[in-house]
C-alpha cells in the first residue's frame, strides 16, 4: 500500500510539474531535476518503486508509463523509449480497461512516437531510417484513435455522474480541458503526414477526427482544425482547387499512388464513434461557416472583470483564428455579404480588438456597405490613432461611391495631421485632399468657388507630387487637375514623365490621347489610341 500510495504521489507530482511549465513543453525545452524539485521527487519516488518491484504487475506497467513520460520532459528520448518498451505498450490491451489506464496508453503512444522523432539523427541507414517513419506513424495513429475513445467515455462517465448527482453538485467539466499530450496524440498523426507530403493520408486522417462524434474536449479544437481543413482552408496550405477532392470521392491518381495502408486498421479492438457519410458532408460544405462561428460566438468570454483577462484572451485568439480563415475561404469565393455578416455578430466580444474590427470594416467595403464601413473605419481610427492607412481608406470611400466629400476631406486631413508620422502615406494623403478639393470644385456652382477650390486642388497635388516625386499615380492626377483648368501643355508634360515611370499605364495613355485631340493634334492621339488598343484589347 505504501508503495502504490508512491505511485499516486509521483503522477500527481509530475501532472503538477507539467502544468506549470507548460510553455516550455510546448516549445520542447527539456525540464531539469536541479530547478524542478516536484519533477526530482516524482522521479525518486518511481525508480524507488521499480526497484523493489513488490507492486502488482499492472501497477508497474503504469509505474514505467509514467517514468517513460518523465524521461520524455526531460529530454531523454531513448531512455523513454527503453521504458515504453519494456512495459510492452504495444501489447497492452485497451479493451475493457478504466477510463485513467486509456490515459496513460495514449499518452505513452504519442510519447514514443515524438522520442522516435527526435532520435532518427543517429541512424545512418536509409531502409532503417523508413522503417523509424513507419514505427513513428504507427504510434501516433494508435495514441490518435485511443484518445478519441478515451475523450468519448470521458464525457459518457462524466454525464452520467452528473445526471444522478443531486442538485447543486460540484460535478463539473473541468476535466475535458485538453492536455498537451491530448492535444499532441489528436493532431500528431496528421501534422507528420501532411509535413511528409502524403497529402491523401493526412487529409483522410484529419477528416476521420473531424467525423469522429464530438466531446467538450474536442470542440474548440475541432472549431479550429474544421476551417483548417473542411472546406477550402486546407487547399489554402496544401492544393489547389483543381487537386481538390470531396470526401466521398477518390483522391487523383498520382496522390494515390503514394498511399498506403494504415498501420493500426486491424490492431485496435476500440475505435472511436463516428457521424454518418451523409451528415459529414452536409456538415463539411454548406453549415461549417455557420457552425463554426456560432460555436466562436457561444464560447466568447464577455466580461471585461480582470479575473477573466486570461479567458477573455484565450477565447478571443480562437475567435480569431476562425474568422481570420473565414475570411480568407469566403473572400476567394467573393461571399463578401456573407462574411460580413459573420463578423457582425463577432462584435459583441470584440471590444478595443482592432483586427476583428479592421476585417469587418474590409468586408463591408468589399460587399458594398460603403456608409457603414465609413463608420466602422471611424472606430478602427479611434482604435489606432498613428495608422494613416485607415482614414485613407476611408477616404477613398466618400469620395468614390458615396460621394461624401466633406467627410473625405476630413479623413484626408488626418492623414496629413500625423506629419512625419504618416511616412509614405503622407504624399497619398495630400493626394486624396487634393482629388477631394478637385470634386468639390466640379460640384460648386459659383465661378470664385470653383476657381478657388481649382487653386487649393493644384497647391495640394504639388505638395503630394513633391514628397513622392517617383510616384507616377501622383503626377498623373496633378497632369488631369491641370488639363481640368485648361492648362494642356503643362498637363501634357507632367503626363509624359508620369509615363516614363509607368510606360503601360492605361490611364495615362487615356488622358494622353484626350489632351492631344485638345490640343488638334489629332494624328499623335490616334497613334496613341491605336496603341493603348493593342496593350489593353479589353478595355471598353
Amino acid at each position: 500500500s505504501e508503495d502504490h500510495g508512491s505511485l499516486l504521489l509521483a503522477e500527481a507530482l509530475l501532472e503538477e510539474c507539467l502544468k506549470e511549465n507548460f510553455a516550455k513543453l510546448k516549445d520542447s525545452i527539456p525540464l531539469s531535476e536541479k530547478s524542478e524539485p516536484k519533477l526530482s521527487d516524482a522521479k525518486h519516488y518511481l525508480t524507488n518503486i521499480l526497484s523493489k518491484g513488490k507492486l502488482r504487475p499492472k501497477y508497474m506497467t503504469e509505474a514505467m508509463l509514467i517514468l517513460g513520460k518523465l524521461h520524455y520532459v526531460e529530454g531523454c528520448y531513448r531512455d523513454a523509449i527503453s521504458m515504453y518498451a519494456k512495459a510492452g505498450i504495444d501489447d497492452l490491451s485497451t479493451k475493457d480497461e478504466p477510463l485513467y489506464v486509456l490515459r496513460l496508453i495514449t499518452e505513452a503512444f504519442v510519447i514514443k512516437g515524438l522520442s522516435l522523432e527526435r532520435s532518427t539523427n543517429s541512424i545512418a541507414s536509409r531502409a532503417r531510417l523508413c522503417e523509424r517513419e513507419e514505427e513513428v506513424m504507427a504510434c501516433f495513429e494508435r495514441a490518435c484513435v485511443i484518445a478519441q475513445v478515451y475523450l468519448q467515455e470521458l464525457e459518457k462517465t462524466l454525464n452520467n455522474t452528473h445526471s444522478r448527482s443531486i442538485k447543486g453538485s460540484n460535478v463539473t467539466y473541468s476535466e475535458f480541458e485538453l492536455s498537451y499530450f491530448l492535444e499532441a496524440a489528436l493532431q500528431s498523426a496528421y501534422v507528420s503526414q501532411l509535413k511528409k507530403g502524403n497529402i491523401v493520408k493526412g487529409m483522410r486522417s484529419l477528416r476521420e477526427i473531424l467525423r469522429t462524434v464530438e466531446t467538450k474536449a474536442t470542440q474548440t479544437f475541432k472549431m479550429v482544425r474544421e476551417w483548417e481543413m473542411g472546406g477550402w482552408g486546407m487547399l489554402l496550405h496544401s492544393l489547389s482547387e483543381d487537386c481538390y477532392w470531396s470526401p466521398l470521392s477518390d483522391p487523383l491518381p498520382e496522390f494515390m499512388n503514394k498511399e498506403y495502408q494504415s498501420y493500426v486498421s486491424n490492431l485496435l479492438c476500440r475505435r472511436p464513434e463516428l457521424y454518418s457519410e451523409e451528415n459529414s458532408v452536409f456538415l463539411s460544405w454548406f453549415l461549417m461557416p455557420h457552425l463554426c462561428c456560432a460555436q466562436a460566438n457561444r464560447d466568447a468570454v464577455i466580461s471585461r472583470a480582470p479575473e477573466q483577462q486570461d479567458d477573455r484572451a484565450v477565447s478571443l485568439q480562437d475567435a480569431s483564428a476562425v474568422y481570420d480563415l473565414l475570411s480568407i475561404t469566403l473572400g476567394r469565393r467573393g461571399q463578401y455579404v456573407m462574411l460580413s455578416e459573420c463578423l457582425e455578430r463577432a462584435m459583441k466580444f470584440a471590444f478595443d480588438e482592432f483586427h476583428l474590427w479592421y476585417q469587418l470594416a474590409l468586408s463591408m467595403v468589399a460587399c458594398g456597405k460603403s456608409a457603414y464601413a465609413v463608420s466602422v473605419l471611424k472606430e478602427c481610427a479611434k482604435l489606432r490613432p498613428t495608422d494613416p492607412t485607415i482614414p485613407l481608406l476611408a477616404a477613398k470611400v466618400c469620395t468614390g461611391s458615396l460621394h461624401w466629400l466633406e467627410e473625405g476631406e476630413h479623413f484626408a486631413k488626418m492623414v496629413i495631421d500625423l506629419g512625419e508620422d504618416a511616412g509614405e502615406s503622407l504624399a497619398k494623403g495630400y493626394l486624396a485632399l487634393g482629388l477631394t478639393y478637385s470634386l468639390q470644385a466640379t460640384d460648386a456652382t459659383l465661378k470664385s468657388t470653383q476657381d478657388e477650390l481649382n487653386k487649393k486642388a493644384l497647391q495640394t497635388l504639388e505638395r503630394a507630387r513633391d514628397l513622392a516625386p517617383e510616384d507616377h499615380q501622383i503626377i498623373f492626377y496633378l497632369s488631369l487637375q491641370l488639363a481640368l483648368v485648361r492648362q494642356i501643355s503643362d498637363a501634357i508634360d507632367h503626363l509624359q514623365e508620369a509615363l516614363q515611370l509607368c510606360k503601360d499605364d492605361m490611364n495615362s495613355l487615356h488622358l494622353l490621347a484626350l489632351l492631344f485631340s485638345a490640343q488638334k493634334h489629332y494624328q499623335h492621339a490616334l497613334d496613341v489610341i491605336n496603341m493603348a488598343v493593342v496593350e489593353y484589347p479589353e478595355s471598353f
